[in-house]
């Protein structure tokens, strides 16, 4: 035997009693009902085998398919995993939205035997966006979908920038074959696309008719990625995503590969429309028929915790992430687009929200104060949201009815009391919040 197959043979042997501890681990973990196991046996079995990564991820048949980005990461994932089970293949998935290394193992160590064969057709790995860099080689992804890069836990990443930057230089060294799918109406991604050699697929709106009225306040990226002079927008979607141009430079948004006012939206919020066309390009490119896409599209119900509807003691509740000033303005714009009265929001300020919670000053609360009606807010910084709140009333004459309430548990319990039978709660967490408030609601943990 020579020294190649030797190295062969012991990876095998090294990588099958890697995947024997974790998966010993995960039964032990979800026998006691301690969580759902989406971490821990990917960091044990790490130390077993730090190449686990890439000797799982090579056997995956037809590759690996990469969703980064600072929102949209699990709904975009979830709807092409569904549309691919459509077509009859076998996926490996982090459901759980763990995406960090030890989470894309343990999504890979679910999917493999006793010896470490993995046999799926797919893996469909959501990755946090400042862990890229460090994943790309052992994964070698067939596809990498760019969804946005907005400010998001300044405290651990910096500025957009930066990560765009490291995006760029770490994505060009991958072979030509590697497809890569960045949002045309963000300015860095449409740049980065612009510049990487593989073949590059662009998704954007083209909907002059869904722009904002003005930029918001929490705008990231309105300088020119090129040449650094302010950008001339048409019009703008949500935060800095719109339709561009640099009257210095000429760079311009880029061409979007779909139509995208010829794909509907069933999820609420437009940054879900975003989430959707990035889906289909990549389905498109896989070869799945349309019709297959679009019946998925039409069936599609969001991810835990994302434009999550429930049925809580006879009320519905719809649970809408907000974790950053982007993602928490699309709330508020989803919120102040219905006629319900009450909202609940909770902030934390746990490792997965950020420590930094400053970021809530640069929300536009005031659009939410403004409609008046119950809000009560909770949480481990409880207080920075309700003086952020108050600081959004315009006159002491306010409508709104403010509510503090520490106890989690029984916040919720008020903003359901507070909430009318025909009406839906709306309650807008942090990730931890959000959790937290499913466990509440469902008895059930998710991590």
């Amino acid at each position: 035997m020579d020294v190649g197959n030797k190295i062969k043979l012991i990876d095998r042997l090294r990588l099958g009693f890697a995947v024997s501890v974790a998966k010993t681990v995960t039964f032990i973990v979800r026998s006691l009902r301690l969580g759902a196991a989406s971490v821990l046996p990917g960091l044990i079995a790490r130390r077993i085998e730090p190449r686990l990564l890439q000797l799982l991820s090579q056997q995956v048949k037809n590759g690996v398919i990469l969703i980064a980005g600072t929102n949209g990461k699990t709904t975009t994932s979830l709807l092409l995993k569904t549309i691919l089970e459509r077509k009859g293949y076998r996926i490996a998935h982090n459901s759980t939205g763990a995406n960090l290394e030890n989470g894309l193992m343990t999504a890979l160590l679910e999917s493999t035997n006793l010896v470490g064969t993995l046999d799926v057709d797919y893996a469909i790995l959501e990755v946090d966006e400042n862990i890229v860099p460090k994943v790309l080689a052992p994964l070698q992804p067939r596809i990498i979908l760019c969804l946005n890069l907005f400010r998001d836990q300044l405290d651990r990443y910096g500025e957009v920038d930066t990560i765009s930057k490291r995006w760029t230089k770490v994505i060009s060294t991958l072979p030509s074959e590697t497809v890569v799918i960045p949002n045309a109406d963000d300015p860095t991604l449409s740049y980065l696309g612009q510049q990487l050699p593989q073949r590059v697929l662009f998704f954007g709106l083209n909907e002059p008719e869904q722009y904002l009225e003005a930029i918001p306040h929490a705008v990231d990226s309105i300088y020119c990625p090129r040449c650094g002079h302010s950008l001339d927008y048409k019009g703008v979607y949500l935060s800095h995503l719109g339709d561009f141009t640099c009257p210095s430079c000429g760079f311009s948004k880029s061409q979007p590969t779909l139509e995208s006012s010829e794909w509907q939206q069933i999820l609420v919020g437009l940054y879900n429309k975003y989430n959707t066309l990035a889906a289909v390009t990549a389905a498109q490119d896989l070869g799945i028929d349309e019709a297959i896409i679009r019946d998925t599209i039409n069936n599609f119900q969001a991810a835990f915790g994302r434009a999550e509807d429930l049925v809580i003691g006879g009320k519905r509740v719809r649970i809408l992430l907000s974790k950053n000033p982007v993602g928490t303005n699309e709330t508020i714009r989803v919120v102040n687009q219905s006629t319900d009265t009450t909202t609940l929001m909770v902030l934390n300020d746990r490792t997965p929200d950020g420590t930094d919670v400053s970021w809530i000053w640069d929300v536009d609360t005031e659009k939410l104060v403004e409609r008046g009606g119950t809000l009560v807010v909770s949480g481990d910084r409880v207080y920075d949201m309700a003086l952020r709140l108050r600081y959004s009333e315009k006159s002491t004459q306010s409508n709104l009815n403010l509510i503090v309430e520490e106890d989690l548990r029984q916040a919720i319990a008020t903003a359901l009391e507070h909430t009318p039978e025909h009406e839906t709660l709306h309650i807008l967490p942090t990730y931890s919040a959000m959790l937290e408030v499913r466990e509440v609601l469902t008895g059930r943990k998710i991590l």
